[in-house]
């Protein structure tokens, strides 16, 4: 009767330890020094974005939006709100409308159709809130350059 249980147990304990031994040995949160992959898919517009790999979920550069950058610091002229955010000035904006018209309609005030104020250097990497560092760019061509500068690189 010990041989039967023995064997019983065994066969028992080899079946499931060997099943569940293999999944509760492995993390369930994926290791953030890894890479995630990324199967292929579509977008709604019909585009096909092709599978790839991509940093794992949590490891992203810590950056704060509307933060100093890590490694530079905030120029004099850019203020900050109660939280401690910059604050952009509508009066640096207004200046530099008033001296550079709206490529688009030609007016010193109001909207300004497909294009934005820039600051030609950034104000989280140290650029001055003046109308001397402000451009005109289209919307397309702000959002690459928003983009590379990212970070402050």
């Amino acid at each position: 009767m010990a041989l039967l249980c023995s064997i019983g147990y065994a066969g028992n304990s080899g079946h499931s330890s060997g099943r569940h031994s293999s999944t509760r040995s492995k993390s369930s949160k994926p290791s953030k020094s890894k890479s995630v992959h990324v199967r292929e898919y579509t977008r709604k517009d019909g585009t096909v974005v092709h599978s790839h790999y991509r940093s794992a979920p949590g490891t992203a550069t810590t950056y704060t939006r509307n933060h100093a950058a890590a490694g530079y610091s905030l120029h004099p002229s850019v203020r900050r709100d109660f939280h401690g955010r910059i604050k952009r000035s509508a009066a640096a904006k207004n200046e530099f409308k008033h001296s550079h018209p709206c490529p688009s309609t030609g007016k010193p005030t109001g909207g300004c159709p497909g294009y934005v104020v820039d600051h030609v250097t950034p104000l989280e990497c140290g650029g001055a809130d003046a109308a001397s560092n402000m451009q005109w760019q289209t919307v397309a061509e702000g959002k690459a350059k928003d983009k590379t500068e990212r970070y402050c690189r």
